[in-house]
């Protein structure tokens, strides 16, 4: 069977890497200069009377984020109503923000959506979009509830280097991310036709904050860490959309990803994480 990866950008081409070549296909707006031996077609879900050939026995991974002039997401719409013959299954990563703000308090898959943002409706109508698919299409749905995701290049590094000042720590939300290499061993354990399909929270668990994020970065590397400042004077500078995911606050309860999508987690320390990165960019010996 055939893994279609939809979107090839910094987690797709990730995951298109790890699948064995001749049975991986990538369909993204612009094929990335090195994809490994991995076949990349183009596909620009913006524009109308979209056309695709698929394989006849395939999964499908979708990473494309929804477009922001839309209420809906009609880059998936229109992908859905070009998938003939449909899917085995369909995994889709989401995001944990359809949660809302939970002011700290821990959510599993079986608390409401109650997004607070544009960005996190658009989410939730891609959620129901695929819900719906599935009753007349036959495929099986497993949706994963991706959080703050990090890696090689995803470091804040520029931030960091320009001391660009950080709400103080005792005035911070718990952090929730994810290393990208994890993200892709939960996409490949979600398109094992063994494992339960259904939605699924991802995370490492390390819920400590941004600011203690950046500041590791800083620390690893030996610069001088950024400045702090208070929550109040942060909502004075910070844009509205940073400001907009640093006053959510939950933790996110992971345990159905461990114990039914059996996903083993190589960076559940964060530094750890953010440490490798550094030596995959070059930075860290």
């Amino acid at each position: 069977m055939t893994a279609v990866v939809v979107g090839t950008g910094y987690t797709g081409l990730r995951l298109l890497r790890r699948l064995p070549a001749d049975r991986a296909l990538g369909l993204s707006r612009s094929v990335p200069p090195d994809t490994d031996g991995r076949d990349v077609r183009k596909l620009n879900l913006d524009e109308e009377n979209t056309s695709i050939e698929l394989p006849t026995d395939y999964s499908l991974v979708y990473t494309v984020p929804p477009a922001i002039d839309a209420d809906e997401d009609y880059r998936l719409e229109r992908l859905l109503e070009e998938l003939d013959p449909a899917p085995r299954r369909i995994v889709y990563l989401s995001t944990t923000g359809v949660y809302g703000d939970r002011r700290g308090e821990r959510v599993s898959e079986d608390d409401p959506t109650a997004p607070k943002t544009p960005r996190a409706a658009r989410r939730v109508a891609a959620e129901t979009a695929l819900a719906k698919f599935a009753e007349t299409a036959g495929s099986e749905i497993t949706i994963l509830r991706v959080p703050g995701i990090y890696g090689p290049d995803r470091l804040m590094i520029d931030r960091v280097r320009d001391k660009e000042p950080l709400i103080a720590d005792s005035e911070t939300n718990p952090g929730n991310r994810i290393h990208v290499d994890d993200l892709v061993s939960a996409c490949l354990a979600a398109l094992d036709p063994a494992r339960p399909p259904g939605i699924y929270n991802l995370g490492d668990g390390d819920t400590r904050s941004s600011t203690w994020f950046a500041t590791t970065v800083a620390r690893l590397l030996d610069w001088e860490p950024p400045p702090e400042i208070s929550r109040a004077e942060a909502e004075k500078t910070f844009s509205p959309r940073r400001m907009s995911f640093l006053n959510e606050s939950r933790r996110i309860d992971t345990t159905k990803m461990h114990e039914v999508l059996g996903v083993e987690l190589r960076y559940e320390n964060a530094e750890e994480g953010i440490h490798a990165s550094l030596v995959e960019m070059g930075l860290l010996k």
